[in-house]
């Protein structure tokens, strides 16, 4: 019997060990991918599964986050691929780095077979010792386009207090930059068309036509790619519609349209069509305006002191 308890012990010791010593990969990662002369943004989840095995999540410069199957570590060196989501062709992405510390370097081969370097610095926690105390709440649409600027050529315009995208074109983003805040913002959209609001220009809110669909993630008040709305509120095409957004650090609260759809959910990382992947810092808030014909008025940010 004593001997069949030791074992059971030294099996538990065992395991035990094996799960307190996570490998240096694991961990959330805010990468930068030098792209053709550009710098992409992008993000980099590893995590144990079971013994032995390494899984993970990944953001491209484009598109949702996608699951990673296995990432391969071994002597200081990991690697993982996944199949294109919006890229073109059918050659998976090739990883490929090392870790040092708590800074990546590596490799990314693109789906066309051209390979571009990257680096990694571990994500920070964004954790608040406190709560926020609000400052004066501002008014981010005036009578034109000043406090804003587009990332392309402008088709942005102002008009009787809504701010207006008429065709797909540039995004927009504020010149001034927040750290954690609340904001109110009004929209409209035609049938079929598509949206978001970044918020620090790195997490999208979602805004798309889908009245009566199914929440999803990628969806009406979803953090794209990241969290699902508890439930389905969008609104008829046409109809001006609500958010109310309360982020605090990497926890956010969206009430869309009089209703709590996403209530104090930790938000991983930055998703698609970020400006940056520099978490730490203040970021502006971004329309998208690449997706389609897009209207917003009354458009209200209150800062943390």
């Amino acid at each position: 019997m004593m001997k069949k308890v030791t074992l059971s012990v030294l099996f538990a010791c065992a395991i035990a060990a094996m799960f307190a010593q996570p490998k240096p990969i694991e961990g959330r990662w805010n990468l930068t991918i030098t792209k053709d002369g550009k710098e992409l943004p992008s993000w980099l989840e590893v995590r144990h599964s079971g013994f032995n095995m390494l899984v993970g999540r990944f953001v491209y410069a484009f598109g949702s986050a996608r699951p990673v199957s296995e990432v391969k570590w071994k002597d200081g060196v990991f690697s993982f691929s996944l199949p294109p989501q919006w890229e073109p062709g059918n050659q998976h992405l090739v990883f490929e780095g090392t870790v040092a510390g708590d800074q990546l370097k590596g490799t990314m081969t693109y789906t066309d077979g051209k390979t571009s370097a990257f680096i990694g610095q571990r994500a920070p926690s964004l954790q608040r010792a406190s709560a926020p105390a609000w400052g004066e709440p501002m008014a981010l649409i005036g009578n034109d386009l000043t406090g804003w600027k587009a990332d392309g050529k402008n088709q942005w315009v102002v008009e009787n207090g809504v701010l207006r995208s008429p065709a797909s074109g540039a995004n927009l983003f504020t010149e001034q930059k927040f750290a954690d805040f609340k904001l109110h913002v009004e929209f409209r959209y035609p049938k079929g068309s598509n949206s978001g609001v970044y918020l620090r220009g790195r997490y999208e809110v979602q805004i798309s036509d889908g009245q009566g669909a199914q929440p999803q993630d990628d969806q009406f008040s979803g953090v794209y790619g990241f969290l699902e709305p508890n439930r389905a509120v969008a609104k008829a095409a046409g109809e001006w519609q609500t958010y109310d957004i309360t982020l605090v650090g990497r926890t956010v609260t969206v009430v869309a349209n009089g209703v709590t759809v996403i209530c104090e959910q930790v938000i991983p990382g930055i998703t698609g069509g970020a400006l940056d992947s520099r978490e730490g810092e203040p970021g502006p808030i971004l329309l998208q305006g690449d997706h389609g014909p897009i209207e917003f008025r009354n458009m209200i940010i209150t800062p943390a002191k």
